[in-house]
């Protein structure tokens, strides 16, 4: 429905355009905008694919079973639930430690591995378990200790110190997920009440 709403708005837009005469500036905000989505998504996949590749790298040499066995004292409180030898584990380790490096485009096919591994051991595959919830906002509000993605798009956009955000951005994501963690648990108590 919303989408029919926006496609209404922007005929009607382009519809007042042409009417009082600014055809000519609706073209030429088309190509501007197009163009600078282009070099965006040219940056970002060249990002993308550096990040995806060194997590590959990280993978065959074994650093992220290091990672894993790093993050492993901390989920396993969080994730009491999960087993921590199974694959959903290591995805879920996986995925949070590629977003604690700014790099959430490389930790999505982990999340999304995890989030299947999860739904393989849900009795009740209409419902996401307590695990599928907190997983999600931990990865919705996660932390980033280098926040390589943003760092590139500021460099690309001409910024003299692209990284100069790196402690704000790790209070912001500190806070973020420690709101995002204490709500999502108790909304897990109080569904727990009933």
């Amino acid at each position: 429905m919303i989408n029919y709403v926006w496609g209404f708005l922007i005929i009607i837009s382009v519809i007042c355009a042409i009417v009082t005469g600014n055809g000519e500036g609706v073209s030429s905000g088309l190509m501007n905008g197009a163009e600078k989505a282009t070099k965006l998504l040219i940056t970002l996949f060249g990002v993308i694919v550096f990040w995806s590749g060194i997590m590959k790298v990280a993978e065959k040499s074994g650093l992220t079973g290091k990672l894993v066995k790093l993050l492993s004292p901390i989920l396993r409180k969080i994730f009491p639930d999960v087993d921590e030898s199974s694959n959903a584990f290591q995805a879920m380790a996986l995925n949070i430690s590629a977003n604690l490096i700014g790099i959430g485009n490389a930790a999505t096919p982990f999340g999304l591995k995890a989030m299947a591994e999860l739904q393989k051991n849900n009795l009740r595959k209409d419902t996401a378990t307590d695990s599928m919830v907190i997983f999600v906002v931990m990865n919705t509000a996660s932390m980033q200790l280098i926040p390589a993605t943003i760092g590139f798009l500021r460099d690309s956009y001409g910024s003299k110190e692209p990284f100069s955000i790196i402690p704000c951005v790790i209070i912001c994501s500190f806070c973020a997920l420690c709101v995002a963690l204490l709500l999502a648990k108790g909304l897990n108590r109080v569904k727990s009440w009933k």
